[in-house]
């Protein structure tokens, strides 16, 4: 071998090996290592045991490896076991170490014959050792017994593959002399995964067992079915030794007397047996790994920068610090303030593109919602034209009067404005809703900490609940002084006689014709008898709703004009997870085809809102909620008596253009208040003042305890990075000048082709 640094190779991968198994899957690396296959009983436990030099593995009839046993040998002056699944125990008997193997085989499989493909992690130190790292794998069969499952050859194959397929992987392919090399099962697989030849190494066992007269040199010289490696021939002790407690190092003695003595094998005797079987893969093994060095080097760094950013949080929070708990604290609190802020603000960084985040949720609720609401309680027509009525004639008394009483317009107004508190409370109580989930989307971060997430949960909630109550204050005293004083001066009111002229239709002004207000995809609700549900592109403009069956607006399937419509909302039915309204005509006319209404249905009810938004912007209302273009007032409502009709149409048009005035300003200043008084006093609480109430909320070693998982994940994460920066540094003191044999040159092993 060459420096030094070579020897830490195997050693190295051990370490990451045990690192890996023991974190699970997180750490994908194919770390190079060497897979014993053979068929069942052609000696695959003997080698590994004559390695060792004891009895420790599982004996029987059938199949009795079954689950992959990653045996690690490590060269060392004492002698023991360790198993990875008992950490800290030390087997120094190799009997217990059986026990074991079969105990953890069964607890996984069942005491059937059943297979897993879970490995079991032993590692042997002993002087009698070299470095060196193999799979024992289940040996290939054709036939299931006892309560083995019918598939258990694909099932062994696959977990064979599973190990053998990845190119950092040797194959010794184990073989007994006394069958048929070309039949191999072991060598036809190692072919399939290996076809040039430069992983397999060939093992030739039960030499001693070979028919009288006939022997394997040529075989074993490469010269008949050569494989590129060659192959290696040893004598393992046979069943009567086994059972007869046969000493190992006696068989290994007795195992260079056979290769001594035989006439076919003497000229060659150094070249086999256990232990040249061993340095022979310590080196190929050795070499392997500094073949892989270059990728397996660029795999540990990609890992290591994967993993940087989840131990870039861990990196400060040392057991031993004792400011541990402030720092983590801090920081904590401090991220926390500047999640909840870029939620609010929104941020150009880490854009969440699957869901609306907090400030954009409450935008909505701002622009789209809340207007809505507001829309929603204009007033039903005829109660209104009645209220006005009952007014005019309680203002005049027992008089008749001339003119149109400016007392009964305040008193409607007034009326109507005290309506709009509910809107606006309604607005504060959605948003505190949107703050408060808001919140706990951020605390999410603190999961590590439970105590910790929990108190500032609480403590930010109960702010922002404190700040509703000024809030509502605020906004009820924006509504009060409207209707403190009414201010008739106003430049966009339009006073009585231009109130006298106008005429109910000039009040429903429409956008620009034609001018498209939205498009978007809808799910039209029609009766399963008829065709069910359908999903086609909606296109709203000022005048009429579209249907087309896809953006491409080619193929046009209905054209809906916008008279006489209006909204409605429809429960959503008990296996619908869609949310659903309606339109319809207020002169009970057919809207589609022959139906009374059509039903539109979006996958949010947040959608549903925006989709009624835009509809208001095209002058269709809620049910109930527009002004009805009545030309005739029923005679049993109101006094035929035309002044009175022409003072209470006055009236109407007065309270109309009021309202929408009021309803203008309080679009605009109901916002502009939740904003000052929660939303921003929330950003301000956070990071001013959370930290303290934080500190006097109680002890602060309760607050910053971990919760267990994440303490052992975090431990985890730890290791494992540590585990991959060392085995950089490692590689990184390794040259690559060490000296190797060089891979023998190609053999023609079409024999086994042609076998297959």
């Amino acid at each position: 071998m060459g420096n030094r640094g070579m020897e830490d190779l195997i050693p190295l991968i051990n370490k990451l090996q045990d690192a890996f198994s023991s974190i699970g899957q997180s750490v994908n690396l194919d770390l190079p290592q060497i897979a014993v296959v053979g068929g069942q009983s052609a000696g695959k436990s003997s080698v590994l045991e004559n390695f060792v030099g004891r009895d420790f593995l599982p004996r029987g009839s059938g199949i009795v490896t079954r689950r992959p046993l990653i045996l690690q040998l490590v060269n060392n002056i004492a002698e023991y076991a360790e198993f990875l699944h008992c950490k800290g125990k030390k087997f120094v008997d190799f009997d217990e170490v059986r026990a074991e193997i079969e105990a953890e085989t069964d607890r996984i499989t069942g005491s059937n014959k059943g297979i897993s493909p879970i490995p079991i992690n032993l590692r042997v130190y002993s002087p009698n050792v070299l470095n060196l790292t193999l799979i024992d794998l289940p040996g290939m069969t054709k036939v299931a017994v006892g309560d083995q499952p019918a598939d258990i050859e694909h099932q062994i194959r696959d977990m064979l593959m599973q190990f053998i397929i990845k190119e950092s992987c040797l194959i010794l392919a184990v073989t007994p002399a006394n069958m048929d090399l070309a039949n191999s099962d072991a060598l036809k697989i190692a072919k399939e995964v290996d076809p040039q030849g430069l992983r397999t190494i060939g093992v030739i066992t039960k030499l001693d067992l070979m028919d009288e007269g006939t022997d394997a040199k040529d075989v074993l010289e490469n010269k008949l079915l050569p494989l590129r490696r060659g192959y290696i021939g040893v004598v393992n002790r046979s069943q009567k030794d086994i059972d007869g407690k046969k000493d190992i190092r006696a068989a290994l003695a007795a195992e260079r007397k056979f290769f001594l003595s035989h006439p076919a094998y003497r000229h060659m005797a150094d070249r086999m047996g256990t232990p040249h079987l061993q340095k022979t893969l310590n080196q190929q093994l050795t070499n392997h790994i500094r073949d892989t060095l270059p990728g397996l080097r660029s795999k540990l760094q990609s890992q290591l920068l994967s993993l940087e950013k989840e131990v870039e949080e861990y990196k400060n929070f040392r057991p031993d610090d004792p400011t541990r708990k402030t720092k983590a604290l801090l920081q904590m609190v401090q991220q926390f303030g500047v999640d909840f802020e870029k939620c609010i603000e929104g941020s150009g960084d880490q854009v969440d593109t699957n869901e609306l985040s907090g400030g954009a949720r409450i935008n909505r609720l701002f622009h789209e919602r809340f207007p809505f609401e507001l829309v929603k309680i204009v007033f039903d027509e005829k109660e209104l034209r009645r209220e006005i009525s009952h007014a005019i004639k309680n203002v005049h008394g027992v008089r008749t009067g001339l003119f149109t009483p400016d007392l009964a317009f305040e008193a409607i107004v007034k009326k109507q404005i005290v309506k709009l508190k509910t809107p606006c409370l309604k607005c504060i109580d959605l948003v505190i809703q949107e703050l408060i989930n808001t919140v706990r989307q951020c605390t999410s971060k603190l999961n590590s900490y439970p105590r910790l997430r929990e108190e500032t949960e609480r403590i930010v909630t109960t702010h922002v609940r404190e700040r509703e109550g000024k809030t509502k204050d605020q906004v009820l005293l924006l509504i009060d002084i409207e209707l403190s004083y009414i201010n008739t001066n106003h430049e966009d009111f339009i006073g009585f006689a231009n109130a006298q002229q106008r005429n109910i239709a000039a009040n429903k002004k429409r956008a620009v014709p034609n001018q498209v207000i939205r498009k978007g995809w809808l799910t039209l609700n029609i009766s399963i008898m008829k065709g069910g549900s359908k999903e086609y592109w909606f296109v709203l403009t000022a005048e009429s709703l579209s249907w087309y069956k896809d953006e491409e607006e080619k193929e046009k399937k209905y054209m809906l004009p916008l008279d006489n419509l209006k909204l409605r909302d429809v429960e959503k039915g008990f296996m619908s997870t869609k949310h659903i309204f309606a339109i319809f005509n207020i002169e009970q006319r057919n809207v589609y085809k022959d139906h009374r209404q059509i039903e539109l249905a979006c996958d949010s009810q947040e959608d549903v809102d925006s989709w009624k938004a835009s509809f208001l912007r095209a002058g269709v209302y809620p049910e109930k909620d527009q002004v009805e273009n009545e030309e005739t007032v029923p005679t049993d409502t109101f006094s035929m008596d035309p002044q009175l009709e022409r003072q209470v149409e006055t009236i109407r048009n007065l309270v109309d253009s009021y309202i929408g005035i009021i309803n203008k300003s309080i679009r605009d200043l109901v916002p502009k208040t939740i904003m000052h008084l929660m939303i921003n006093n929330a950003k301000d609480f956070i990071h001013s003042e959370l930290l303290a109430y934080l500190y006097s909320s109680g002890d602060q070693n309760s607050l910053m305890e971990e919760s267990a998982d994440q303490a052992q994940h975090r431990d985890e994460m730890l290791r494992m990075y540590h585990a991959l920066k060392e085995a950089l540094h490692i590689i990184g003191d390794i040259t690559t000048n060490t000296i190797s044999t060089p891979v023998p040159p190609p053999v023609s092993d079409n024999w086994l082709q042609d076998s297959r």
